[in-house]
């Protein structure tokens, strides 16, 4: 910098400074307010003669004025520069700023929903339900609720749900599908594997071929053809190993280990739970103002389950009553108990009740009925078999045991409190042999007085049979069988013992021709068939 540069930047810079330490009263409003960078001298002068200029405290907010000039000590911060022998002389400066203030912690606060007792969440909820119902309506058909022409006859209004009517005959076919559709395409693409003869093991067989997936059925030696030909109709690939079921079904896992197929069996998971439950929400939907759902629970726990969870969201004020056979009460005893029971001491008829002699009760199917059902009662075997017989007779239906234990409680009187009111009844299943259903028809007819047995001894001569066959003709019954047997007791010399087989057309006529026997021959005998 040359000599005139020099003189006229020291001439400037005095003159500035000369006007920036001469006092001032006050500032113009027209001023610009800067409170953080003005001195309280500079607005009111030295506090005292030849006072020195040290900074004030800053008052954040206060109205205050400064000048245009920046003050000394900032230039301090932009590198002042002092003219002593033409150096350029630059002062540090170090800020100290007052002492750190410590904030205290805010204070902890909690969440409303921490205070809030959250539920445990619901083992099977309705939107699961509503779900299955939603995924299975292209493969399952809406069956019918249809009034019963047995309502008058026992005082209420009886709606049959005909569960039966599905392609199987059974109602399990919508918890099979649903479970089937949730697989994961790997375990599709593998195949699943059965290994009991049930209602379930069947739906498995018809919706996993539907649905393009690999089905084994492995069956006993002892399983009958006619079930076979079922299976192997259906499309599946039909297995027999061992004499009894134990045997295929160890054989069956073995299978599923080795080639990695899906071992099925009828348990409580929430998608075959869910699936069964979709019975409810029809029969929500046909039966307008229902009061009362009478539902077979043998084998069956997850649609008594399903089903109590769907109506009881739907409207609580609807009983749920389960119905279970006398001589397999599973249900019944874990609710004494209030813990699910593993086995129970008891012997079911096989023919009639076979499946259920290796169903267990699962927790979440029995913390569902423990908190969902309204009544659990059971029904003998008897009360069942007249209620085939009600079916063929005024539903034109053939129905197995299970599907008939709901009607069977009603007819057998242990539903009182349902008179005159509006019933919804689950027909779930129709799976029977033939043989088996004429042996129930056979034994049904007794148990409702229809067929009658009866011997009576008649002389060797002519035309005394004769006259008992009249007898019979008069009164209008159907002889089904005779047997004509001659003693050879000395104390019954010239005399011959007949037994007859009877059927009358309801019960009111047996009453009346056991009266007209009796009168016309003291020595008859009613023997129990």
């Amino acid at each position: 910098m040359n000599f005139a540069a020099q003189l006229f930047y020291s001439s400037y810079l005095s003159e500035r400074l000369e006007r920036l330490y001469s006092p001032r009263l006050a500032l113009k409003d027209s001023e610009e307010n800067d409170p953080f960078w003005q001195r309280e001298e500079l607005r009111l002068g030295p506090s005292q003669p030849g006072g020195s200029y040290k900074c004030g405290l800053v008052s954040n907010g206060t109205a205050g004025r400064r000048p245009t000039l920046i003050e000394p000590e900032r230039l301090k911060d932009f590198g002042e520069e002092e003219l002593l022998n033409g150096d350029v002389r630059v002062h540090d400066t170090k800020v100290v700023g007052g002492p750190e203030v410590m904030l205290m912690d805010p204070p902890k606060t909690r969440r409303v929903s921490e205070f809030r007792i959250l539920p445990k969440p619901q083992y099977l909820r309705f939107e699961d339900i509503s779900a299955a119902a939603f995924r299975i309506q292209t493969g399952i058909q809406k069956t019918p609720c249809t009034y019963s022409r047995l309502s008058k006859q026992y005082g209420m209004e009886i709606y049959l749900k005909k569960e039966h009517l599905h392609y199987t005959g059974s109602v399990k076919e919508r918890g099979v599908l649903y479970l089937l559709t949730s697989l994961t395409q790997e375990q599709q693409r593998k195949g699943v594997i059965v290994a009991t003869d049930c209602n379930f093991s069947m739906a498995v067989a018809h919706h996993a071929v539907e649905l393009k997936i690999p089905v084994f059925v492995i069956m006993p030696s002892c399983c009958s053809s006619p079930r076979l030909r079922i299976y192997r109709d259906y499309g599946a690939m039909v297995i027999s190993y061992g004499s009894t079921s134990h045997d295929s079904q160890n054989h069956a896992r073995h299978l599923a280990k080795e080639n990695g197929y899906l071992y099925l069996e009828e348990e409580e998971s929430a998608a075959y739970l869910a699936g069964l439950g979709t019975v409810g929400m029809e029969i929500y939907e046909q039966v307008p103002k229902l009061d009362a759902v009478v539902v077979p629970a043998a084998g069956q726990y997850g649609l008594l389950a399903g089903m109590a969870a769907a109506i009881k969201h739907l409207n609580s004020r609807i009983l749920v009553i389960g119905i279970e056979p006398e001589g397999f009460p599973l249900l019944l005893q874990s609710l004494k108990t209030d813990s699910p029971v593993k086995d129970i001491h008891s012997n079911p008829n096989k023919k009639l009740y076979g499946d259920l002699m290796e169903r267990s009760l699962g927790v979440n199917t029995f913390q569902l009925a423990k908190k969902l059902v309204d009544k659990v009662i059971s029904v003998s075997e008897e009360d069942s078999l007249v209620a085939m017989l009600r079916f063929q007779e005024f539903e034109r239906s053939t129905v197995d045991t299970e599907g008939a234990m709901g009607l069977a409680a009603i007819l057998a009187g242990q539903l009182p409190e349902l008179r005159g009111k509006k019933v919804a009844v689950v027909v779930s299943s129709a799976n029977m042999e033939l043989e088996l259903v004429r042996q129930c028809v056979d034994r049904a007819l007794v148990l409702d007085d229809r067929v009658s047995k009866f011997a009576v001894q008649l002389g060797e001569w002519p035309g005394d049979m004769a006259k008992l066959l009249d007898v019979l003709s008069r009164e209008d019954v159907r002889l089904l069988d005779v047997c004509h047997r001659r003693q050879s007791d000395k104390s019954d010399l010239f005399k011959a013992k007949v037994e007859c087989v009877v059927e009358t057309r309801d019960k009111t006529q047996s009453v009346q021709l056991r009266k007209t026997l009796s009168e016309r021959y003291p020595s008859i005998c009613w023997l129990d068939r």
